[in-house]
C-alpha cells in the first residue's frame, strides 16, 4: 500500500508541474508565490493566430550569382531583422536552392516586415569631394554616374567608398537634440573607425555622402576631425519610424544578394481564430465522445483512462510549451490523432485484463497479465507511428514538421500514461475497491 501512495504522489507531482509550465497560474515574486490566473503559453503558429507567409526568391546581380551559400547568408541576415521586429516564433527556411519561405505568426504591420526583409541595405560612406549630392539621388549600377532629382541631368561621379556597413557595430534611431528631427546614431568597430577617423581629419570641407542601396540618404559637409566612430545620419526621415526602420537595417547587416517577393499571404487575426475555434469545438465534441465511451464500454476502469487521457492532454501540451514548440492546425490535428492512440492502448490493455478475468483468474493477476500481454502490440503500432512522424519531419517542411512533432511527442507520452499512469490509477483504485466494482465490462 505504502509503495502505491507513492506512486500516486509521482502522479500528482508531474500533473502539478505540468499545470505550471502550461497556464502559469502562479508565479514566484520576491521569493512569494503569486497567484495570476489560468493562461495557456503554447505558442500558437501562423494559421491559429494570424500573420503573413513569404516565398522570397534571391536574384542574380552583375558581379554576384545566387548560390544555395549566398542564400543560407541571406536567411542569416532576415533572420537577424525579424528578430528586431519581436515577432515570436518566426520560421525561416530555404526551399530549393534560391528560395527562401519566411512565416511571420502575429505580425501586426506585414507590409512594414516586407519592406525591411526584402530590403538589401546595402549602407555606404562615399567620398564625393567637393560635389554634394540632393537626397534621392542615385548611382547607376557600375558606380560611375549619378541620377539627380528631375529635371537635373545624370551627372558623371566615381563612387568612391570609403567604409560600408560591414564596419558598424550598433545603430540606433533617436532625435537630433538641437533640431528635434529623427536621426540614426551609429558607431563603427575597430578598424572601420580608425578609418573614419582618418579620412574625416584628412578632408575637413568636403563632403561624405551617405548612400543607401545606391540612393543618397544625405551628404553631409565634414566639419571636424570625428573620432571614437560615432556617427550620425540624418534628414530625409519623414517620422521616428522610418529611423527605427533604417538602425534596423543596419543592424540586421545588408543582403548578399537582391531578393524579390514572389508569392504573399496573409492570414487575418479574425480568420486564425474563427479557425482555432472551430477546431477547439471538433476537438472538445471527440473528447467527449471518447470519454462517454470509455466509461460506458469498461465502467471504473474506463473512468480511470479518461483520467490518463485528461493528464495525457496536459502532458502534451507541457512537453510543447518546454520545448517551445509552435502549436499549428495540423498541430492540432496530430494531437487529435495521438489522443486516439493514447485511448486505442487502454482499450488494448483492458481487454486483455477482460480476457484473463473470463478465463478465471482473480482481479490482481488479470490486471498484471492484461499489462504483460497488450504491451508488445502497443509498442509495435507506437514505433510504427514513429517512424512515419520522423519521416516526415525530415521531408517534410513548415507545418508538415509541426505535424510529425507534435505526433511523435504525443506518441511517446501517450505510452507513458496509457502504461505507465493508468496502471498506477488502476492498482490504487483495485486495492481501494471491492473486485466486482473493477470488471473492466466483464461478465461476473
Amino acid at each position: 500500500m505504502r509503495r502505491l501512495w507513492v506512486r500516486m504522489l509521482f502522479v500528482v507531482i508531474l500533473a502539478v508541474a505540468a499545470v505550471q509550465i502550461v497556464f502559469a497560474p502562479v508565479r514566484i515574486v520576491r521569493r512569494t508565490p503569486e497567484y495570476q490566473g489560468f493562461k495557456v503559453r503554447v505558442n500558437l503558429g501562423l494559421d491559429l493566430q494570424g500573420g503573413s507567409y513569404l516565398v522570397l526568391e534571391a536574384q542574380d546581380t552583375q558581379t554576384l550569382r545566387a548560390t544555395p551559400e549566398t542564400v543560407d547568408a541571406a536567411m542569416r541576415v532576415i533572420e537577424n531583422r525579424i528578430d528586431q521586429l519581436g515577432v515570436v516564433e518566426p520560421t525561416v527556411q530555404r526551399q530549393g536552392s534560391r528560395r527562401i519561405i519566411v512565416e511571420l505568426p502575429g505580425i501586426q504591420d506585414p507590409e512594414r516586415a516586407i519592406e525591411l526583409i526584402g530590403k538589401t541595405a546595402l549602407l555606404e560612406f562615399v567620398d564625393t569631394q567637393l560635389t554634394q549630392l540632393p537626397q534621392g539621388a542615385r548611382w547607376s549600377a557600375d558606380g560611375k554616374t549619378v541620377q539627380l532629382p528631375p529635371p537635373a541631368q545624370p551627372l558623371t561621379l566615381e563612387k568612391k567608398v570609403i567604409l560600408t556597413g560591414a564596419d558598424l557595430a550598433d545603430a540606433q534611431a533617436s532625435f537630433d537634440q538641437t533640431t528635434g528631427e529623427p536621426i540614426v546614431n551609429f558607431q563603427l568597430k575597430g578598424k572601420g573607425a580608425k578609418v573614419f577617423e582618418e579620412f574625416t581629419a584628412a578632408n575637413i570641407g568636403k563632403y561624405l555622402t551617405i548612400v543607401l542601396d545606391d540612393e543618397v540618404i544625405s551628404s553631409p559637409v565634414i566639419r571636424d576631425r570625428i573620432g571614437g566612430g560615432n556617427g550620425q545620419i540624418s534628414g530625409g526621415f519623414r517620422d521616428i519610424a522610418e529611423a527605427r526602420d533604417l538602425a534596423v537595417l543596419l543592424r540586421g547587416g545588408a543582403l548578399p544578394v537582391p531578393v524579390e517577393v514572389i508569392e504573399r499571404r496573409s492570414v487575418g487575426p479574425t480568420l486564425g481564430r474563427d479557425s482555432l475555434d472551430r477546431t477547439l469545438r471538433a476537438g472538445g465534441v471527440a473528447l467527449v465522445m471518447v470519454l462517454l465511451f470509455m466509461i460506458l464500454l469498461y465502467g471504473v476502469g474506463g473512468l480511470l483512462a479518461d483520467a490518463a487521457l485528461v493528464l495525457y492532454g496536459i502532458f502534451l501540451l507541457a512537453g510543447l510549451t518546454a520545448l517551445g514548440a509552435t502549436l499549428t492546425l495540423p498541430g492540432i490535428a496530430a494531437f487529435i490523432l495521438s489522443v486516439g492512440m493514447a485511448i486505442d492502448a487502454n482499450i488494448l490493455i483492458f481487454e486483455r485484463i477482460k480476457e484473463e478475468l473470463r478465463a478465471g483468474k482473480t482481479l490482481r493477476a488479470a490486471i498484471g497479465g492484461g499489462w504483460t500481454r497488450a504491451w508488445s502490440a502497443i509498442l509495435d503500432s507506437n514505433v510504427t507511428t514513429l517512424l512515419a512522424a520522423l519521416v516526415l519531419f525530415v521531408l517534410g517542411t513548415g507545418p508538415i514538421k509541426g505535424f510529425a512533432v507534435t505526433l511523435a511527442l504525443g506518441v511517446v507520452i501517450s505510452m507513458f500514461t496509457a502504461i505507465v499512469v493508468t496502471r498506477i490509477l488502476v492498482d490504487s483504485t483495485s486495492a481501494a475497491l471491492r473486485p466486482s466494482w473493477l470488471r473492466f465490462g466483464a461478465e461476473r
